[in-house]
Formats: C-alpha cells, sequence, structure tokens
C-alpha cells in the first residue's frame, strides 16, 4: 500500500514529530493532552492517517477558536501521538504508555476495529476516557465496557440500506456472494448481513471469509464467476478492495452489481484504479454538506475545505468522525466543568449535540447511530445514490462487463 501514502513520513521523523503538541507552547497546566496511537506505517496507514490529519485539524481549528474552558478557566488542547505500525500489540503498549507514563488527559482512538477493540481495553482498564472513529465492530460495544465511545455505526448495518436499494434495483439482484475478511470489523459485517440479505430476499450463492491483508482473490473470483452471483458484497481493507477489483478486470468477473465497505469514498483509491473504479458501490455515513452545522467550522462543506488546504487531499467519513472524537470530548469537558475522567465519562454518556458528521448521541453501549447513504464512483466521482428509502440519484446499473467499458 505504500504507492498510495500521501505524504509518508520516514519513522525517524515520525518519532520526532509526535512528540509535539501541534506547536502549542503553553505551560503545561493550561493543556489538555489528547493522546492516540494511530497507523503511520504498515498495511493499514493509507486509512489510519486520516485520523492523524483529522485531530491535528481539530485541535488547530479549536484552539484556534479560543480553546476549551472548564469552569471557567482557559486550556488549549495538545497531542501526544505515536505510530503503531499497523501492530495492534504495538498499539497497545503505546496506549499503556500514553496513560500510564505520558499521563494524557483523555484518549482519542486507533483506525480499525481489531485496534480499537483491544486498544479501548487500556481505557476500561485505567477508566480513562477513549473516543474513537475508527472501529465500528459490534464486539467493541458488546462487553459492558464504560469508557469506550464511538462515532462509527454498528459494522454489523453496514450493508443495511444497500440491501434496501436492491429491492427497488431493475432488474432486483436474485443471487449474491458474500465475501468477509477474518477482523472483527468484517466477521461483524458479515453477521449483520445475512439475515438482511434473507429479508430482502436474494440467495447467498457464495459465503466466504479470507484472511487479511491477502493480496490473491482469484479462487473467489473464479467461484463467483461459476456460480454466476448477480451481486457481491465485500467487507475487508481498501489495499484488498484494490486487489480484488483488479483482479476481477484480469478474469473478466463481471456481476451486476458490486459493493465495499471501504474505499469507494476515499480520493486514493478512485486515484489507484483510475476509470476501473466507476460502477463500484459502497457506503458513507457522512457527506460534506452545508446542512450538517458546527461550532467551530461552521458547516461539513466549510469543513472539507479547510481539509483539502491543510492535507491536499479529499475528506471522507474517517476524516470527519475522527474530528467528531475531539469535538466530543471538548464538549464533554466543558458541560462536566472538570478535567476528572469518571466526570467527563458521564458527559460523554450524556452527549446530545450537532458537528459537522452529523447529531453525536452515544447508545447506552457507547456507540453511535447514524444511517449509511449508498454511493457510487461515476466517473470518477462519487456520487450520493441511496438514502435506505429513496433514491438520490439514478445507478448506473447493471454494470457493463469489462470488455465493455
Amino acid at each position: 500500500m505504500h504507492t498510495l501514502f500521501r505524504h509518508a513520513l520516514p519513522c525517524a521523523a515520525v518519532a520526532l514529530a509526535l512528540g509535539l503538541s501541534s506547536g502549542i507552547s503553553q505551560a503545561a497546566d493550561n493543556q489538555i493532552v489528547l493522546g492516540a496511537s494511530v497507523q503511520l506505517t504498515g498495511p493499514v496507514a493509507n486509512t489510519g492517517r486520516y485520523y492523524k490529519d483529522a485531530y491535528e485539524l481539530a485541535v488547530e481549528q479549536i484552539n484556534s477558536k479560543g480553546g476549551v474552558t472548564v469552569n471557567g478557566k482557559k486550556y488549549t488542547l495538545a497531542l501526544k501521538l505515536y505510530d503503531n505500525q499497523s501492530d495492534v500489540n504495538l498499539s497497545v503498549r503505546q496506549y499503556t504508555q500514553l496513560v500510564t507514563q505520558d499521563k494524557v488527559n483523555f484518549l482519542l482512538g486507533p483506525f480499525a476495529s481489531n485496534f480499537a477493540l483491544a486498544d479501548s481495553a487500556v481505557s476500561e482498564k485505567y477508566q480513562i476516557p477513549m473516543v474513537q472513529g475508527g472501529g465500528a465492530s459490534d464486539q467493541i460495544f458488546s462487553r459492558g465496557f464504560k469508557y469506550v465511545f464511538g462515532t462509527l455505526a454498528p459494522a454489523s448495518d453496514y450493508f443495511g440500506s444497500t440491501l434496501k436499494m436492491f429491492k427497488q434495483l431493475k432488474p432486483q439482484p436474485k443471487t449474491v456472494a458474500l465475501l468477509y475478511a477474518d477482523d472483527s470489523f468484517d466477521v461483524s459485517v458479515a453477521k449483520g448481513t445475512r439475515p438482511m440479505l434473507k429479508e430482502a430476499g436474494v440467495d447467498t450463492v457464495l459465503d466466504e471469509r479470507y484472511s487479511s491483508n491477502t493480496s490473491d482473490f482469484n479462487t473467489l473470483l473464479s467461484q463467483i464467476k461459476s456460480k454466476q452471483a448477480d451481486a457481491v458484497l465485500v467487507a475487508g481493507h481498501e489495499t484488498e478492495i484494490l486487489n480484488f477489483i483488479r483482479q476481477a478486470k484480469s478474469l473478466d468477473v463481471s456481476p451486476k452489481f458490486y459493493s465495499f465497505t471501504v474505499g469507494v469514498p476515499s480520493e486514493d483509491f478512485r486515484k489507484a484504479l483510475g476509470k476501473d473504479a466507476d460502477y463500484a458501490f459502497g457506503m458513507s455515513a457522512w457527506l460534506p454538506s452545508d446542512a450538517l452545522k458546527d461550532d467551530w467550522f461552521g458547516d461539513a462543506a466549510q469543513f472539507a475545505k479547510a481539509w483539502e488546504a491543510k492535507h491536499h487531499y479529499e475528506p471522507d467519513y474517517h476524516a470527519a468522525s475522527g474530528v467528531s472524537d475531539v469535538e466530543a470530548i471538548v464538549k464533554a469537558v466543558e458541560k462536566a466543568g472538570t478535567l476528572d475522567p469518571k466526570a467527563v465519562r458521564n458527559a460523554l454518556a450524556a452527549s446530545d449535540f450537532d458537528s459537522l458528521y452529523g447529531h453525536v448521541k452515544f447508545a447506552a453501549n457507547g456507540q453511535i447511530h447514524l444511517d449509511q447513504t449508498v454511493i457510487q464512483v461515476q466517473n470518477g466521482k462519487p456520487v450520493a445514490i441511496f438514502d435506505g428509502s429513496k433514491f438520490l440519484q439514478q445507478p448506473q446499473y447493471p454494470m457493463p462487463d469489462w470488455a465493455k467499458r
């Protein structure tokens, strides 16, 4: 995936840069320090970097608007970030260090559910609130933990809007192949999708788990072709999806429809595939609409402009959820009127505010619910297609054979 890195940093530079606190030079007792371990190198760094970039932009913007007021006292935000190198065990050690040695006030999350699942155990053990927008697996929120909050919708419902759309497509897909990686997020996606497929009246002709970070989909693609699946649903990581599409083209596997849990909203994904990205469906809980109002950026459209000006690529829902994580902590701290972790945890549990990401209100298990909008790449651009009940734009469907594109 290194060919997709937007602005790769040498590891030594990463370590140095991430020891800083976004240019903030005030005395420590006037700072609220947020800590996180994110993937800046390794297999999932291309998505992990969204979170570093989101946290930095949110901290910069909130500080520029006056910082945080806690019981009449002004604070600025500071960041303490580490590169976990896409290694879960290293990430857990780094979160432990953030709490026990760096003494950060609150925690922000990593990317990916298997990381959030492991790392949130640290926040629970030490009773330091973690707000994370990188892990959606239902497993994270089924353990009765009190100190982890998530701004991604449940993984089990990621294909919900897509399958509601199936009923309105002509011709309606009758058979489907369901593929999913073996990590906690993708397993949750598959588990939630199976009953929805039955409800939609679609016959599942292939239901297969594959190894995360695999580069070889030839066998699965051959099965999809032999079983003549109308639609293919894939829950995986961006590198895997890129390999899947490239190999589908190579083997001339052309179902009527395919949809992916990741990739489609990403500018890098579309650049990597060029015209081969067209017709791919995906989903997003967030689009940069000026209808989404925000206390610090104005609205989501203004946020998107600020993001592109700073980072030189388009934001997607990972970016927006990462920013909302910082905003949720700030709102909770101001509401609690103290930096006491338990009081802030209780304020987070009672969160109820509008953000550039959408309405933030955590359920009793700590997870947010936002409806997924079905999107499709059309002529190189992501287009909002279906909102769960009605078409917003006409889909390009059925997908033409590769030979006829």
